[in-house]
């Protein structure tokens, strides 16, 4: 497999980098391709602006409108072009980051912000049909991706009845909003818990936890999310009546 391997934390000393260390030398080490982006490391500007597609400043900048026109001339600026094709030659797709505010450090949100762009990852329309593709289709259909996170708090304070929230819905902006939106298959995240204090027994159990996903990349189930294309949803992307009834929230969008 060909894996790209997104890693946000901006000390090379820390757990989120000797996890990162380990997985891809776990990966290599079974014939797989790594491509690993330290965006810290690449001091990655994160900020959208009229640069990114050759836009005139003067002009209001639609960021959707103007993003797909770029996209679709080869306008777009060579830094996003570059991440685009490590994208579009991935299998899967890492994504690690310790976990700050519930959810991602602002520089791996701008790599997805300025990256995955309209028209794209997602805007892409059925050719035959002419409807936008997304939740289950989409631009970057036929990939994987995996999130693995460090996180401060201990694990029951993101269980059923912790103060947190389930980490599973804390995680779902990522999962379903970007994953399953742009057609990529989310697998269930992989956390390493109250990562401030791990001892080096604490450490060698997440190596080793984290060695047992890498291996089974290509067979995990994915996340059971409802596809917009799966009859579940009517025109206005709004569940049937009788799917699911009764029950609301994120919860309603799991098969």
């Amino acid at each position: 497999m060909n894996v790209l391997w997104l890693l946000a934390h901006p000390d090379h000393r820390s757990l989120t980098h000797s996890l990162a260390r380990e997985g891809v030398r776990h990966l290599r080490d079974h014939g797989h391709d790594v491509t690993v982006r330290d965006l810290y490391a690449m001091k990655w500007n994160p900020v959208v602006d009229a640069d990114d597609f050759s836009h005139d400043p003067t002009d209001r900048l639609l960021v959707g409108a103007v993003a797909k026109h770029a996209y679709r001339r080869g306008k777009l600026s060579a830094d996003i072009r570059a991440e685009q094709e490590l994208v579009l030659a991935s299998d899967v797709l890492v994504v690690q980051f310790p976990l700050w505010w519930h959810g991602m450090p602002a520089i791996l949100k701008g790599w997805f912000d300025r990256v995955f762009v309209n028209g794209f990852a997602f805007g892409v329309k059925d050719p035959v049909t002419g409807a936008t593709l997304r939740y289950g289709d989409g631009g970057l259909r036929g990939r994987r991706a995996l999130v693995v996170t460090t996180v401060g708090a201990r694990e029951a304070a993101f269980g059923p009845r912790g103060i947190h929230g389930e980490l599973e819905q804390v995680l779902f902006p990522i999962q379903h909003g970007i994953f399953h939106y742009t057609g990529m298959e989310p697998l269930p995240a992989l956390a390493v818990y109250d990562a401030d204090h791990a001892t080096e027994d604490d450490y060698r159990a997440a190596v080793s936890r984290l060695r047992q996903r890498l291996a089974t990349l290509a067979e995990t189930s994915p996340v059971p999310f409802r596809t917009q294309a799966g009859g579940d949803y009517d025109d206005d992307l709004v569940l049937r009546p009788h799917v699911a009834p009764g029950v609301t929230g994120l919860a309603a969008h799991y098969a």
